[in-house]
């Protein structure tokens, strides 16, 4: 008759038990935990995308084509301006028609808020991103001898706009950026919006791009 020998391999398989149960608890905590702070947690991620620099007086205020239905960009560019941060403003925008486009709506949002007419420079460019814009109102800054400009866009807009001015405008330029509140997103609750979720993921997919994009001319230069 055979008699069977304690297994010794009990005490290694508690051991393994007790560290899953250990890590499933861990895991159930972690997870109970970012279920809780989720909100504060993606309002940071929304508030901290946003650029909003400390103003300086500029050569000129820049605002990017395409605002909204509400000219939220022109209405914060007016108010840069009446402030007296720069003497003029630039309205940039694309080409709709041979005869005429955005700069022209944007310069008749810019006078009905209270810039001069004549302290307003349309200028119209054929541009299809952010990237193409700054390459078109470079030649102006470079015409001119602009040697700081004030950037206005939606606040969405902020960080990606300002990564690409400073790595396409000349050097030396210094870029402020400011942003414009919209109602396509709002930062304190971003989530909550599919307009907002759609700005947001375009803008971090528009980041990527521009980072790739301006990295390898960079690198053919």
């Amino acid at each position: 008759m055979k008699l069977h020998r304690p297994s010794r391999e009990l005490p290694a398989q508690s051991g393994g038990i007790i560290f899953s149960l250990l890590g499933l608890v861990f895991a159930m905590v972690l997870g109970c935990t970012l279920y809780l702070v989720r909100h504060p947690l993606l309002r940071f991620a929304g508030e901290t995308w946003i650029v909003e620099d400390t103003l300086e007086h500029a050569d000129a205020i820049l605002v990017l084509s395409d605002d909204n239905f509400y000219a939220d960009r022109a209405t914060r560019a007016a108010q840069v301006y009446r402030e007296g941060w720069a003497p003029m403003v630039v309205a940039s925008g694309r080409r709709l028609r041979p005869y005429a486009g955005v700069a022209e709506l944007m310069e008749h949002d810019l006078v009905e808020r209270g810039v001069p007419k004549d302290k307003v420079m349309r200028v119209v460019h054929d541009a299809e991103n952010t990237k193409d814009e700054a390459e078109a109102l470079a030649k102006v800054a470079e015409q001119r001898k602009w040697k700081s400009v004030i950037l206005v866009t939606s606040n969405y807009h902020t960080r990606r706009a300002r990564y690409i001015f400073e790595h396409v405008f000349p050097a030396g330029t210094r870029i402020r950026v400011t942003g414009a509140r919209d109602g396509a997103f709002e930062p304190e609750r971003w989530w909550e919006k599919r307009s907002s979720l759609k700005e947001l993921a375009g803008e971090v997919g528009g980041m990527a791009v521009a980072m790739w994009e301006l990295h390898e001319q960079g690198a053919q230069r």
